[in-house]
């Protein structure tokens, strides 16, 4: 493909300067770049090869660059090599080279963006992963569509991708919704329960719940102690809750491979086989904590816990496993649920909310420490999102009940428009959400410009094929310097998956794909002043067949980089 192509075009001209003993043969080159100049003006692509090599070299920049530009003017796919500044150097590609990458889209169609450069590396991502307590609504959104394009991403550049939800099911937070279960069993039983009491889970997504308890149990647990049915309450909700979250996931197109309960991994002796491993190679010591900085506990007693040594990964203090009571803290749950996911996985991916920022030196410690530094993880934070409608803000409490979902949000702006306007921001960036402008027929909004590029393209295709003409490869010739331009934005694609993978970033395909619609939209727009600029001119088959082949490689870029973001390649609007 075409960056691959000219970063095999770099490395044959520096082999010739270690031929020509202008470099040594063990010169490091990891940190020579090619990418295209911030200013299109400058060229089609710019390399630093001669900014970084120069000292190892022992020339000057400019002088390094110059023999470097030496090789690269003899190569036919180069049109021109300059230097620029202290030492860069800009290339122009032939037309050739951009007519070949045409012809590779049109081969590989589906299959063109993707690549085999993470090949035989596992990867564990970890999204969404909210508490098992009520139905997906708009503060799980954004990380369940971060999580799920990341993982489409890695996927197309080779990595086996695994992914997984972690069920926290082992906290007080579902002994509540048993006791809200409970609440709601009774009501189906007829009872009259009143007032939702303070404290417990008041949303009527309970109510199947307590149905389905009643029709099963009759009156068994009417009257009887909590102690009596807490546990099978509990694992009914908790299943009853996945089943609801499994649900509203699917609205968005978001499937998981696998679903890990806290409670499973508790009951089978995980965070003692963590702990065990840790004492072993003396990072767990029992300890005794300070006393919280800045606040005064009256009551505060000092007692001795099992402490992770974090403080020797970077960590600002070293951390409890384990409470007062022996049960385990979210610490020592959390760095045993992700050993387990490392016996599986080379790499693991987490995708939290940026309240969890907190939380990360620390989690990163216990995998550095429990896999010896053998396992990469890395912690994506999403910052939430500020949902406004009619440009207010929308009140949400998931305690009161009263909480825009993601299946309203589904049923009211659809799939396609929440996904895409997820991704149209870093995700490390606040962003809002406003129903109204996600649903507008405008520029200025990113869903609605992309799908509207492919569906224009698709009604051309309609159109000159009523007219008897059909894409074709035969006169590439006829195409001229600004829809060759075009090319050279579709010949990113790969490089922008690339770099969007390993960067742990989808809004870039996003960005891309708006970048390229709006490349498209102005090139389309031509024609209106200038009928000779028109894609499909019924009198010119020649130059038609090749302009329509262009445009149609350019729709299939589009479709292939919607699909990275679970977004359809609509055919009309």
């Amino acid at each position: 493909m075409f960056f691959h192509i000219f970063q095999k075009h770099i490395d044959k001209a520096l082999d010739a300067l270690v031929t020509a003993g202008d470099i040594s043969a063990d010169t490091d080159r990891s940190n020579v770049t090619l990418e295209p100049p911030r200013d299109p003006a400058h060229g089609d692509l710019s390399t630093n090869a001669a900014m970084v090599l120069c000292k190892a070299a022992g020339m000057k920049p400019r002088d390094l660059a110059a023999k470097i530009v030496d090789q690269l003017t003899q190569i036919d796919d180069v049109a021109s090599a300059e230097i620029a500044g202290p030492g860069f150097i800009n290339l122009r590609v032939s037309e050739t080279v951009l007519a070949s990458e045409l012809l590779e889209i049109d081969r590989l169609g589906p299959e063109y963006g993707r690549s085999d450069k993470g090949k035989g590396v596992t990867v564990n991502v970890e999204y969404v992963s909210a508490n098992p307590t009520g139905p997906m609504h708009m503060g799980h959104c954004r990380g369940a569509v971060v999580g799920d394009a990341l993982a489409d991403l890695l996927e197309a550049i080779g990595h086996e991708v695994i992914r997984e939800y972690y069920v926290n099911d082992a906290g007080s937070q579902v002994d509540t919704l048993a006791r809200s279960a409970h609440l709601r069993y009774l009501e189906a039983l007829g009872e009259d329960i009143g007032e939702i009491p303070e404290g417990l889970y008041p949303g009527d997504y309970l109510k199947p719940v307590g149905a389905a308890l009643a029709s099963e149990f009759g009156e068994d647990y009417r009257d009887g102690p909590e102690s009596a049915w807490l546990l099978t309450f509990r694992k009914a909700a908790v299943a009853g809750m996945m089943d609801m979250i499994r649900s509203d996931l699917a609205l968005l197109g978001i499937e998981h491979d696998v679903f890990s309960s806290e409670a499973e991994l508790q009951a089978a002796g995980k965070p003692e086989a963590a702990e065990a491993i840790l004492r072993s190679r003396d990072l767990v010591y029992d300890g005794v904590l300070e006393q919280p900085k800045g606040k005064v506990i009256e009551d505060w007693e000092p007692v001795k816990l099992p402490l992770f040594r974090s403080t020797q990964f970077g960590d600002d203090q070293d951390r409890p496993i384990k409470k007062s009571d022996g049960s385990w803290t979210y610490f020592g749950g959390d760095l045993a649920y992700h050993f387990q996911k490392a016996s599986a996985a080379d790499e693991l991916i987490d995708i939290w909310g940026a309240d969890h920022s907190g939380t990360v030196k620390r989690i990163k410690a216990a995998v550095a420490a429990l896999t010896e530094g053998k396992t990469k993880f890395d912690v994506k934070l999403v910052q939430m999102v500020r949902l406004l409608r009619n440009g207010e803000p929308e009140k949400m409490s998931k305690r009161s009940g009263n909480f825009v979902t993601i299946a309203d949000m589904v049923e009211e702006v659809g799939k396609d428009a929440v996904r895409f306007t997820m991704l149209t921001r870093k995700a490390d960036a606040q962003m809002d959400f406003d129903f109204a402008k996600v649903t507008e027929a405008s520029r200025d909004n990113p869903v609605f410009y992309v799908q509207y590029a492919h569906a224009r393209i698709q009604s051309t295709l309609r159109k000159a094929a009523d007219e008897g003409i059909l894409p074709s490869d035969t006169h590439l010739d006829r195409l001229e310097t600004e829809e060759f331009d075009l090319v050279k934005m579709m010949a990113q694609f790969p490089r922008i998956v690339e770099s969007a993978a390993a960067a742990r970033e989808p809004h870039r395909v996003a960005f891309y794909l708006n970048d390229l619609a709006a490349a498209f939209h102005g090139h389309y727009n031509l024609g209106n002043d200038r009928p000779d600029k028109r894609i499909l001119m019924v009198n010119e088959v020649e130059t038609t067949s090749a302009r329509l082949f262009l445009v149609k490689n350019l729709g299939q870029t589009i479709r292939n980089g919607l699909a990275l973001m679970g977004v359809e390649a609509v055919d009309s609007m």
